[in-house]
């Protein structure tokens, strides 16, 4: 049967406008905002956290929520999906009505409270999608996680590109990320069917099987490199190596290298195993954020290299370990709502941890964005952070892996 037939490039396109609202915007919204409000880094990242916390209570309930969806799912997602839109041009393109701290607050939260349910129905919807057999869930997360991994390259370069074109790039590219979410949602449209009729599930169940619980940790530690490298990317390349204008190719270069690589990494599995091409993958992640900690001020060319390798592993990270969990998840919770929004709530546990620790410390070490004269302790502080933290949480994350039977539980 053709992934045409089976309907996986609506899969695709889904994940790409999704993955477009999560990691760019915590990328590119608090420097935004830093720069073009003055809306301090220690505020931006208190109200990052402050949503982290905020979703311990709200993703499990999503979760509940997804389970019991059954007649009007699709309309109910779809309305969700006009939410996250609209979300997202009130962030970028609305010049804030009132204190700009509160409106970054009000329209993040309203972003990513619909990314989180439609994150939690798109991830659950794929159990069913996937079938029996780990073949499935690889070969779906193969199409899934490709196309979230583009979503990200576009929305990761757009607003560079559309400096060039308009005297508004981020106004601009908000409206198309509203258009390009509404081609995508009616695309899916058809998809918000045929899940598993099985009892809804407990989340106390779901933490209660010992693999579950070791994958969500699992999860927890190897993602957050990502989130750190990720929320610190523009300040290392703008201060650290001097490369002003640099940004926006050199993070598309980052998530291109992570999307090309999604289907071999899907291939490599099949024929080694999950486990042991994931473990290649984090060892080269360490690997190359080690050489990270040794660039210094116009090393570019060295740094795009990095770019495309650390990239690379970042295509196994999000392609192998939700197809693991999926694959578990079709055990032990058939349903997968209450399983996924545990998913999700660690996944932004991650960048709540990039936010609420590293930015202040950052700015205590003397960092100021966008200043000519950045202290050499700062500049020392943000290449540890941006390279040394990721590099021994990889290595914890490897610890943990070896540990793991993925076999036999």
């Amino acid at each position: 049967m053709s992934a045409w037939s089976e309907r996986l490039p609506a899969y695709t396109g889904f994940a790409a406008v999704l993955s477009a609202a999560g990691l760019p915007i915590y990328i590119y919204a608090p420097k935004y905002y830093a720069d073009t409000y003055g809306v301090s880094l220690t505020a931006l990242g208190a109200i990052l956290f402050g949503l982290r916390l905020f979703d311990v209570v709200q993703d499990p309930v999503l979760g509940w929520i997804s389970e019991r969806l059954r007649n009007g799912k699709a309309l109910i997602v779809n309305m969700v999906a006009v939410l996250l839109a609209l979300s997202m041009i009130g962030l970028f393109a609305v010049a804030p009505p009132i204190n700009p701290a509160i409106w970054f607050a009000v329209t993040i939260s309203g972003l990513f409270s619909a990314f989180s349910f439609l994150t939690i129905n798109f991830y659950a919807q794929g159990i069913s999608k996937a079938g029996d057999g780990p073949k499935g869930h690889m070969r779906l997360a193969a199409w899934r996680e490709t196309g979230a991994l583009l979503g990200v390259c576009i929305a990761a370069v757009m607003p560079t590109v559309l400096m060039d074109l308009s005297d508004a790039p981020f106004a601009t590219f908000a409206y198309g990320f509203a258009a390009a979410t509404l081609a995508a949602t009616l695309f899916m449209w058809p998809e918000w069917t045929g899940r598993t009729m099985a009892e809804p599930s407990q989340i106390r169940e779901i933490l209660s099987d010992r693999l579950t619980r070791r994958l969500l940790i699992l999860a927890l530690v190897n993602a957050t490199p990502l989130a750190v490298s990720s929320t610190l990317f523009l300040f290392f390349v703008e201060s650290r190596l001097g490369g002003t204008g640099w940004e926006g190719p050199l993070l598309v270069l980052f998530f291109l290298a992570a999307a090309l690589s999604a289907p071999l990494w899907s291939l490599l599995a099949s024929r080694w195993g999950g486990k042991r091409t994931l473990l290649i993958a984090m060892v080269i992640a360490v690997i190359s954020f080690g050489f990270a900690l040794t660039l210094q001020t116009g090393e570019m060319n060295q740094f795009a290299i990095i770019c495309v390798v650390s990239g690379a592993t970042i295509g196994a990270d999000l392609t192998l370990l939700p197809a693991m969990f999926a694959r578990r998840m079709a055990k032990v919770s058939p349903n997968g709502g209450q399983g996924f929004g545990l998913w999700a709530l660690v996944s932004k546990f991650t960048l709540a941890f990039a936010a609420v620790i590293l930015l202040p410390l950052l700015e205590n070490a003397g960092f100021v964005a966008g200043a000519d004269d950045v202290p050499d302790a700062a500049l020392t502080m943000l290449t540890l952070l941006y390279a040394g933290v990721p590099s021994v949480l990889k290595l914890v994350a490897i610890g943990l892996l070896v540990a793991t039977d993925l076999e036999t539980e």
